[in-house]
C-alpha cells in the first residue's frame, strides 16, 4: 500500500512525483499504461530524425519553472528561438497572429477584416460560445477569415457549441492602429503572443527536457501498469496485469473520462455518466524526414482553409539541427477528427501527405522516412456541459479522495509549463489539506506563501 498513487507519468504526474519528493515525502507509487514515462512529451528517433509527438513548444514565463527546468537541464543545452509562425491563406503567407498581420492579402479581404473590426457589435455582455466571442473582439471579418474556418478544424467541433473561457492568453487582442499597420506593412519579428519567444532542446527532440525530470526522481516508475478499475469503498486501483495497490489518496493525471468509466462504486453511475459527456478530439500526427535541406525557413504555418485536410504544419529542422541528419529537412503536420471511421482517417491521411508533397515541391524519392503517430485524446472541447458541471464533478471526486491535475486530469487546455506546476499545486494542495508531509515543511511552505504576499 502507498498513502499517494499517482495514475499516469505524463509530465504532470512526473512533476507530482519529483514535488513530493522534493517535500521529503516518499511513501508514494506512481503507475504508468505505457512502457516508458512522458506521456505525450515523447520523442521518436528513427532513421537519423527525432519526431515528438507533434509540436512541442517550450513557453517560459514562470519564475518558478524558469528556475527548475534550467537548473535540472542547463539552460546552455536549450535554443531559445524567437517565432517565426505564418498563415497560408488564399495561396498567401501572413505573419501569425492572424489579426494583426493582414499585408499581403487581396485588398477586398483587408477591407473586409477592417470594416467587420469597425463595426463589431459594442456589447460589455460577456460571449458565452466561441463563435460569438470571435466576432465581439475582431468583427465578423477576421472570424470568417480565420478564427471560424481555423478553430472548426483543429477541434472537429460546432464553434457555436464551445464556451469562450478557454481562449485567455492563448488569443491576442488588437487595436485599430495595429490593425492598419499589420496591413500596409510586413513585420519583421513578431512579438506578440505568449509563444512568440520559446526553447527547444539541442539534441533528442522534447522528451529531453522530461527525461531529465524524470531521472530526478528517486521512486520508481512502474510502466506497463494500466488501471482496470478504481474501488472508490476499499480504495484499491485494480492493474490490468493483476497487481492491486491500496491507497490514502488517489493522484489523477490520466484523461479524465478514462479514470471515470473505471471507477467501481454503488453510487458510481453518476460518474459514468459524466465519462460520457466529456469530449476531446483526436489528432493524427503526421512525419516526414525529408533529404533536402532548407525545405522551409518557417517554424510552423496554419492552415485555416477547408481545402487543406491539416489545420498546421511545423519544421523541427529549425528548432534545432539534430532533429535532421545533415543536409536534410524534417515537418509535421496534424489534422484532427472526432468520431470518424478507420477508412475516412486513412483517406484524409493519405490527402494530407499529398497535398503537403504538391505545396512544399517534394518527390516521393525524396521521402528518406515516415512516421504515422495517433493521438487519441488530443484537444478538451470547452462544451457547454463542461462549463456547467466539470468543477461539481472534480469537487465530488476530492471527496472520495480522488485529486485531479493536469491538462487531462482536470480536462483542460495547458502548455509543459503549467503541467510542471500543477504538479506542484497538487502536492501544496495536499500538504495544506492534510498533513502527510511533516509538519516541519507545512510550516516553511506557509511561512513561504505569507512572505510572497508581501510583496503584493
Amino acid at each position: 500500500m502507498a498513502k499517494i498513487v499517482i495514475l499516469g507519468a505524463g509530465l504532470t504526474g512526473i512533476s507530482t512525483a519529483y514535488h513530493l519528493e522534493k517535500n521529503g515525502f516518499f511513501d508514494y507509487k506512481i503507475f504508468e499504461k505505457e512502457n516508458e514515462s512522458g506521456g505525450l512529451c515523447r520523442s521518436i528517433h528513427q532513421d537519423g530524425f527525432t519526431f515528438d509527438y507533434t509540436g512541442h513548444l517550450l513557453h517560459i514565463n514562470d519564475e518558478y519553472f524558469s528556475k527548475l527546468i534550467f537548473d535540472i537541464v542547463g539552460k546552455e543545452n536549450l535554443n531559445e528561438i524567437h517565432r517565426r509562425s505564418y498563415v497560408f491563406s488564399q495561396e498567401t503567407y501572413t505573419h501569425y497572429p492572424f489579426q494583426i498581420n493582414l499585408f499581403g492579402l487581396p485588398a477586398e479581404t483587408i477591407t473586409e477584416c477592417i470594416e467587420g473590426f469597425l463595426t463589431k457589435p459594442k456589447t460589455k455582455k460577456q460571449a458565452k460560445s466561441f463563435y460569438q466571442w470571435a466576432i465581439n473582439n475582431f468583427g465578423i471579418g477576421f472570424a470568417k477569415y480565420f478564427f471560424m474556418p481555423f478553430q472548426t478544424k483543429i477541434l472537429d467541433y460546432d464553434i457555436k457549441q464551445i464556451s469562450a473561457s478557454w481562449t485567455g492568453r492563448f488569443v491576442p487582442q488588437t487595436s485599430l492602429k495595429q490593425i492598419i499597420q499589420g496591413a500596409i506593412k510586413e513585420p519583421s519579428i513578431s512579438s506578440v503572443g505568449y509563444n512568440s519567444q520559446f526553447f527547444y532542446p539541442k539534441t533528442g527532440g522534447i522528451n529531453f527536457w522530461v527525461s531529465k525530470l524524470a531521472k530526478m526522481i528517486k521512486n520508481q516508475i512502474n510502466v506497463n501498469f494500466a488501471a482496470n478499475s478504481i474501488d472508490l469503498k476499499n480504495k484499491i486501483v485494480h492493474f490490468e496485469n493483476g497487481h492491486e495497490e491500496k491507497f490514502d489518496k488517489l493522484i489523477n493525471t490520466i484523461p479524465l473520462d478514462i479514470a471515470l468509466n473505471k471507477i467501481i462504486d454503488k453510487e458510481s453511475t453518476g460518474f459514468k455518466h459524466a465519462s460520457k459527456k466529456l469530449v476531446c478530439n483526436s489528432v493524427v500526427n503526421f512525419n516526414l524526414g525529408i533529404s533536402k535541406p532548407d525545405l522551409s525557413d518557417k517554424h510552423w504555418i496554419y492552415f485555416p482553409e477547408t481545402k487543406f485536410p491539416f489545420y498546421r504544419m511545423g519544421f523541427s529542422h529549425n528548432f534545432s539541427k539534430n532533429s535532421a541528419p545533415e543536409n536534410h529537412s524534417s515537418l509535421y503536420g496534424e489534422f484532427s477528427y472526432i468520431n470518424k471511421s478507420r477508412e475516412q482517417i486513412n483517406e484524409t491521411l493519405k490527402n494530407s501527405i499529398e497535398i503537403t508533397k504538391k505545396l512544399l515541391k517534394i518527390d516521393d524519392k525524396e521521402i528518406v522516412t515516415q512516421k504515422i503517430i495517433n493521438i487519441p485524446h488530443a484537444y478538451v472541447i470547452y462544451n457547454f456541459w463542461r462549463e456547467k458541471n466539470l468543477a461539481k464533478l472534480l469537487f465530488e471526486l476530492e471527496q472520495n479522495s480522488i485529486y485531479c491535475a493536469g491538462r487531462y486530469g482536470e480536462w483542460k487546455y495547458s502548455s509543459m509549463q503549467e503541467a510542471v506546476l500543477d504538479g506542484k499545486k497538487i502536492v501544496e494542495k495536499l500538504i495544506l489539506e492534510k498533513p502527510i508531509i511533516p509538519a516541519k515543511k507545512i510550516k516553511e511552505i506557509r511561512i513561504s506563501r505569507k512572505e510572497k504576499q508581501k510583496e503584493y
